[in-house]
């Protein structure tokens, strides 16, 4: 099964790993082990922002081990079909997880985040905790 790792999940994994304290993201990651995991296009770039992904170096090493799923229109298209139905539900969700969720949708892909209730709240969007 192919998985998109949300930001919260790859944040997690590395401060497990400079802890040497494997938590929920390894043991998510170790009962998936046949599993592949890949980012979005928004997951790159929030983690852009982070203090530890400075300089580039280090956010390229967050970011090598997972392919990153581009941009497109379709994506795009799905990203505002959902927006329109959570703003009319009174249900929004933050931006970057909007495109998430779309990128998501469109690649028939689920997400693995620790920010369920939002995502959960996505019509059709398969969402794993860890």
């Amino acid at each position: 099964m192919e998985l998109i790792l949300d930001t919260n999940f790859v944040i997690a994994m590395e401060r497990e790993a400079k802890r040497k304290a494997p938590a929920g993201a390894h043991a998510f990651l170790a009962s998936h082990a046949a599993d592949s995991f890949q980012i979005t296009f928004t997951i790159a770039g929030e983690l852009a922002c982070g203090r530890s992904a400075q300089p580039a170096v280090e956010w390229q090493r967050l970011c090598q081990p997972f392919p990153v799923i581009p941009w497109s229109m379709d994506v795009s298209w799905r990203y505002g079909e959902i927006f329109r139905h959570l703003q009319s539900s009174g249900g929004l969700i933050g931006t970057n997880d909007l495109w998430i969720a779309a990128t998501a949708l469109v690649h028939g892909l689920p997400v693995v985040t620790n920010n369920v209730t939002e995502f959960r709240r996505v019509p059709g969007l398969q969402v794993f905790s860890y």
